[in-house]
C-alpha cells in the first residue's frame, strides 16, 4: 500500500500545475452555480444569508455586500457552503438554543422559521441550478462550435465480434438505436460505449433496404488517448473516416437548448444506469472516482482544448446535482426527505432524530469518499 500512495504522490507531482489549475477551474464553476442556486432561492424568500463560501476551512480572502453576506475563498477547494440565519454549521444544522432566543426581526430572516414549501426550495435550488448550469453549457458549446456529425456507415466487422453475430454487413448504415435517431458514428458509439450486456436494437439502412438488427455490446477494457484503461460496451464495428466524411453542423440557439437538455438527459440517464448496475453485480464499482481522479481528468482534457475543459464541467455539474440529490442525510436530498417528512405529518422530525440522520449521512459520506480516494490511489499507481 505504501508504494500505491508513493506512485500516486509521484505521478500526481510530476504534473500539479497541468492537474490542479484545470480542476480548480472546473471545480470552482459547479460549485459556484450550485451554491449560487441556494443563495438567488434564499434571498427571493427572505432569508439573511451570512456567508457565501467557495470551499471549507480559514478564510483566505473574502468581502461584505451590502445585505451583510460574507463572499469568501477558504482553504480546503472540495466544495463550497452558503450558511443561512439560524444555522450551527455549514451543513444547514439548526441551534435550538439560538433560534429559541431569537428576536421577531431575526425570525423573518431566519432559515428555520420558514415555512416547509420555501426551505424545500432553497434546498433543491442548488442541484437544479447544476442541472441548468450544464444545459446551458452543452447548448453553447453546440451554438459556437457546433455539431460534428460522421456519418454511422459500417467500414468494417471483427470478426468473432457482437457485431458479427448481429448481421451487420460493410455498408451498413445505422440510423436509430432503440428507436433514438442516430445523427453520427460518435452518436452511436456513445450508446454502444454505455450498454455493455443490453441487447439493443440497431435500425440499419443496407442499400435502399430498413432493416432491424439485435447485437448485444460486449464489455471489454480498453485504453483512451490518455492510457487510462476504461470497461466499455464494444460492438465491434470500425469506421473508416476519408476527407470530407466529418462535417460540422451549425446549430440555431433553440435547437442548441434543446440539444442541451437531452445532453443533461442522457448524463442522468447513464449515471442512474451506472449506480444500479452497481447493485445488480452488473457493473464494477471500481470506476467510482474522487478528487484526485477528476483532477487527473481535468489535467488530461485541458490538453486537448478549453472547449473539452468546459464539456467536462458541464458533466461534473451534472453528476454533484445529481449526487445531492440523493436522499442521505447530509446532502441536499437528506434535507429534502425530512422536508417531506414534514410535509406529511405536519410537524417537522424531532430534533434527536435529524442528530442521528445526519450522523449517518456524514457516515456515508466519509465512507463514501474513502472508497473514491481508495479507488483513485489504484488507478493513479497504475497510470
Amino acid at each position: 500500500m505504501a508504494e500505491f500512495f508513493l506512485n500516486s504522490f509521484n505521478t500526481l507531482s510530476s504534473g500539479v500545475i497541468g492537474y490542479i489549475v484545470p480542476f480548480l477551474f472546473v471545480l470552482t464553476i459547479v460549485v459556484f452555480f450550485h451554491e449560487l442556486g441556494h443563495f438567488l432561492v434564499a434571498r427571493w424568500a427572505g432569508v439573511k444569508v451570512l456567508a457565501f463560501s467557495i470551499g471549507f476551512g480559514p478564510e483566505l480572502a473574502g468581502f461584505n455586500d451590502r445585505h451583510g453576506t460574507r463572499w469568501k475563498v477558504s482553504a480546503i477547494p472540495l466544495g463550497g457552503y452558503v450558511k443561512f440565519l439560524g444555522d450551527e454549521s455549514e451543513a444547514s444544522t439548526p441551534s435550538s438554543a439560538a433560534l429559541a432566543s431569537m428576536t421577531a426581526e431575526e425570525r423573518a430572516g431566519s432559515f428555520h422559521h420558514k415555512n416547509v414549501g420555501r426551505r424545500a426550495a432553497i434546498v433543491a435550488a442548488g442541484p437544479i441550478a447544476n442541472f441548468i448550469l450544464a444545459i446551458f453549457i452543452f447548448a453553447g458549446l453546440f451554438t459556437f462550435l457546433g455539431k460534428p456529425s460522421t456519418t454511422a456507415r459500417v467500414d468494417g466487422v471483427l470478426a468473432g465480434s457482437a457485431a458479427e453475430a448481429a448481421g451487420f454487413k460493410l455498408g451498413d448504415i445505422v440510423t436509430a438505436i432503440n428507436g433514438s435517431r442516430i445523427d453520427s458514428f460518435s452518436d452511436m458509439q456513445r450508446i454502444v460505449g454505455t450498454s455493455a450486456g443490453e441487447t439493443l436494437t440497431f435500425t440499419v439502412k443496407r442499400g435502399d433496404a430498413v432493416i432491424d438488427l439485435r447485437g448485444t455490446p460486449e464489455l471489454k477494457e480498453i485504453k483512451d488517448r490518455f492510457g487510462n484503461e476504461q470497461r466499455i460496451g464494444v460492438l465491434g464495428i470500425s469506421r473508416a473516416t476519408a476527407p470530407g466524411d466529418v462535417t460540422t453542423e451549425r446549430v440555431n440557439p433553440a435547437a442548441a437548448l434543446w440539444l442541451g437538455v437531452k445532453e443533461t438527459w442522457f448524463v442522468v440517464d447513464r449515471t442512474l444506469a451506472y449506480i444500479g448496475g452497481i447493485f445488480t453485480g452488473r457493473e464494477a464499482a471500481d470506476q467510482v472516482g474522487g478528487p484526485l481522479r477528476i483532477a487527473q481528468i481535468s489535467g488530461q482534457v485541458a490538453t486537448i482544448g478549453l472547449g473539452p475543459l468546459i464539456h467536462l464541467a458541464a458533466i461534473l455539474s451534472v453528476s454533484i446535482g445529481l449526487l445531492n440529490l440523493f436522499p442521505v442525510p447530509l446532502l441536499d436530498g437528506g434535507h429534502l426527505l425530512f422536508y417531506a417528512v414534514e410535509a406529511a405529518r405536519g410537524r417537522p422530525i424531532s430534533e434527536r432524530a435529524q442528530e442521528m440522520g445526519f450522523r449517518i449521512g456524514l457516515g456515508l459520506v466519509l465512507m463514501l469518499m474513502v472508497f473514491a480516494t481508495y479507488n483513485d490511489i489504484l488507478h493513479l499507481a497504475g497510470s
